[in-house]
């Protein structure tokens, strides 16, 4: 393929791929750096010998990979410029009381983790106060990392469960 034939192919597609991204990301920024990674993806590997049709299938393909691994990167590393969070309207709100000195929410917590059976105690302790990964915890618990997620899933549906006890009847004794 002559540099031509890939001008005009880009030509063609450039919007339609831009508008996709742009769809799925709603950043320009972003948008246009993943519509441009698709282009130099496929310049090694177009053949334009086939259908126009049949090439931009391939190409949205591509675009779909190239999304999904957008998104899988964005939420395994998540990124936020300051700039970004004030422009949402985020603001900084300075607590009177600090959050680990609230002796109320601190007290419910402690009453709903008692309340909980041992091991569903232990795997949130080390998933979130020791944050430990499935894998850690597994080993450190002695199970499988399948059993590690059903474990947490289970402690955390029951500590919304016994949470709501609280909330609905919080000077009550039902919990210990």
């Amino acid at each position: 393929m002559d540099v031509q034939e890939y001008q005009t192919f880009v030509e063609e597609n450039l919007s339609l791929i831009y508008r996709y991204m742009y769809s799925k990301v709603r950043n320009r920024e972003d948008a246009e750096d993943l519509t441009s990674q698709i282009f130099l993806k496929v310049v090694s590997k177009i053949d334009l010998s086939h259908s126009r049709q049949r090439v931009q299938q391939w190409l949205f393909l591509i675009a779909r990979t190239t999304i999904a691994d957008y998104w899988r990167d964005h939420y395994r590393h998540p990124s936020s410029s300051l700039d970004e969070l004030l422009e949402t309207g985020w603001e900084v709100t300075m607590r009177e009381e600090p959050i680990a000195t609230n002796s109320h929410a601190a007290d419910r917590v402690q009453r709903i983790l008692r309340a909980l059976p041992q091991r569903y105690r232990e795997v949130l302790h080390c998933r979130f106060l020791l944050n430990l990964s499935i894998r850690e915890t597994a080993s450190r618990m002695g199970v499988t990392e399948a059993n590690v997620k059903v474990l947490q899933f289970r402690a955390l549906k029951r500590a919304a469960d016994l949470e709501q006890v609280v909330i609905d009847e919080p000077y009550c004794n039902c919990l210990p």
